[in-house]
């Protein structure tokens, strides 16, 4: 594998009949990058995977994954990535052990004992060897399939919401996995909704309707986003909802507790709307750093605006 980018695909587009799932998408990902892949149900984040590891023949575009051809070399991607999918999709009937033996053994492993007794204590799941895939919690199985992913030594893992329905404290430990993995020079491309966990990533890219919106680090979307957001708070905050919607310069109002971030882009009617808030006893203001759910909720918008 030569170059700076593990991922390197233009003008990605993937038809179903008459739906357009993903419309001419280019993504650029670093090695040993957490690339961070954010939009809504039905944006298209599953298909373009698909499309990177080779499980889907793009109808139009090209690019490479790995320095293999994404329309040709399909099989040398294959043999080189983990990718985790949204489902568990590992043998329920087998324990952890037997599930890893045997992955190890169809990926034709050298001494898979060894290699699946390693995966085990790196992955704090020794004690828990014999237990049967199906009855795991979320989190534990969560961990079994990122272990049974990198049991043939990937050099790019792509994770489809791989937390989808998993505790807080099980999804700190598996990013805390990811960071070490990424440390070792591993390339991690990981969907999800949760804002927390798109802070967590090195670059990020925002898809809705099967277009790409908007790439970068979490800086530099905040920044390319044009937001002012100011945040309200008192016994006032359920009163002026439903009116702060209507009025001039507010594109967003979202509900954060007992608190609510109003965001625009036209800063100077936005600031016109607050200061007519100015004078309420119930209410303090001020202007704070739009945040990354901020500015997604914001691409969301203009993207239905779009559609």
């Amino acid at each position: 594998m030569t170059g700076e980018f593990v991922i390197d695909i233009r003008n990605l587009t993937k038809r179903f009949g008459e739906l357009v799932a993903v419309d001419h998408v280019a993504l650029k990902v670093r090695r040993g990058e957490v690339f961070g892949f954010l939009g809504p149900n039905g944006s298209g984040k599953t298909t373009t995977i698909r499309m990177i590891c080779g499980l889907l023949t793009p109808d139009e575009g090209e690019g490479t994954c790995l320095g293999y051809d994404v329309l040709t070399q399909s099989a040398e991607i294959q043999r080189r990535i983990g990718y985790m999918t949204q489902k568990f999709s590992l043998y329920e009937d087998l324990s952890i052990q037997e599930n890893l033996l045997f992955i190890a053994r169809m990926y034709q492993m050298k001494d898979p004992a060894a290699l699946v007794e390693d995966t085990l204590d790196r992955l704090a799941l020794t004690a828990r060897r014999r237990q049967l895939a199906g009855n795991l919690s979320g989190g534990w199985k969560q961990r079994l399939a990122l272990g049974a992913c990198m049991l043939h030594e990937p050099d790019l893992l792509l994770l489809d919401e791989p937390t989808a329905g998993v505790d807080p404290k099980a999804r700190r430990d598996f990013w805390d996995q990811i960071h070490l993995l990424a440390t070792s020079g591993i390339t991690v491309l990981v969907s999800t909704h949760y804002m927390d966990e798109a802070e967590r990533c090195h670059r990020l890219a925002y898809l809705a309707n099967g277009r790409l919106l908007a790439t970068g680090t979490g800086p530099e979307l905040i920044e390319q986003s044009g937001l002012a957001t100011w945040r309200l708070a008192g016994s006032g905050v359920e009163a002026v909802s439903d009116q702060l919607k209507a009025m001039p310069g507010v594109e967003t109002v979202t509900a954060f507790g007992t608190r609510l971030h109003i965001s625009g882009a036209d800063h100077a009617a936005l600031e016109k709307t607050i200061a007519s808030l100015r004078g309420r006893a119930d209410l303090t203001m001020e202007q704070v750093q739009p945040g990354l759910e901020d500015v997604f909720i914001h691409f969301l918008s203009d993207a239905k605006e779009a559609a």
